[in-house]
């Protein structure tokens, strides 16, 4: 994989943080209705609301301190990373803690890249590709795994000076997020999201297709945000595509406020 323009990795790395933020309130439904969709695996009556302990989201342990470090907080960025790494010692194959370490590592190449170290910033940045990639694997149904390596390749894939690279980590970010629509559409859980968890996956959806040359879904998804999410800044971004079939500037080069309802 060909290294990024190195100049643009602080933007990118905002952007990235914005959009785990937005992430996190996305994956935050689909979690609950897996967790009600399971049966369960003995015969042994559950435990009366009062006194189940539902299980803590993952997410919640690490991404403040992941935020703060793309914030240029390196102490609370190197104690979620840390996080990760001892959940990973413990348990190898823990999807989630994979996905986190590998977009920190992800973050850590752009650092060093700044930095002037080529080599070494090429090395963290392939490493933080194949953790993201290993994650998905380990669970491809996992709308708290598939986000992540989906808002930062989005991003990333804007920065990466090879057309034939930053293709393929466009198009791994929009087939991650066609997945998770469908994820959330059959759990019956997308429409209880808000309009700014809703919003930012459709028109992320829409502006990759946008990207990738296929204007037909691309259109398919901007109308459905007029329809689905009228008045809101989502449908005056699908509307400014809609008449003049370019992306909204806050698409492309947008601060982190164009990441908050």
């Amino acid at each position: 994989m060909n290294r990024p323009n190195i100049s643009r990795w602080s933007k990118l790395f905002t952007i990235a943080a914005c959009a785990l933020t937005v992430a996190a309130t996305q994956w935050a439904f689909t979690d609950t209705a897996r967790t009600q969709s399971q049966s369960p695996k003995s015969a042994a009556p559950e435990p009366p609301p009062a006194t189940r302990q539902p299980a803590e989201r993952f997410d919640l342990l690490v991404r403040e301190d992941i935020f703060a470090g793309l914030a240029g907080d390196t102490a609370r960025f190197d104690k979620g990373m840390k996080l990760t790494e001892e959940t990973l010692a413990k348990n190898p194959n823990h999807a989630e803690a994979l996905v986190w370490h590998g977009a920190g590592t992800f973050t850590r190449a752009g650092w060093t890249f700044q930095k002037g170290d080529l080599q070494k910033g090429g090395e963290l940045w392939q490493k933080g590709l194949d953790e993201m990639a290993a994650a998905v694997k380990l669970a491809p149904n996992s709308v708290s795994v598939l986000i992540p390596r989906a808002a930062v390749l989005l991003e990333g894939s804007k920065y990466v000076p090879m057309p034939a690279q930053a293709r393929e980590l466009l198009e791994i970010a929009v087939n991650d997020y066609e997945k998770v629509l469908h994820l959330q559409t059959a759990q019956s859980s997308f429409q209880k999201l808000g309009t700014h968890a809703r919003g930012e996956l459709l028109i992320a959806l829409a502006s990759g297709w946008h990207r990738l040359g296929d204007q037909d879904k691309a259109r398919n998804y901007f109308q459905r945000i007029m329809q689905e999410l009228p008045g809101s800044s989502y449908a005056e971004q699908a509307k400014t595509w809609l008449e003049t079939k370019t992306l909204p500037q806050s698409r492309n080069g947008r601060s982190c406020s164009g990441c908050h309802a």
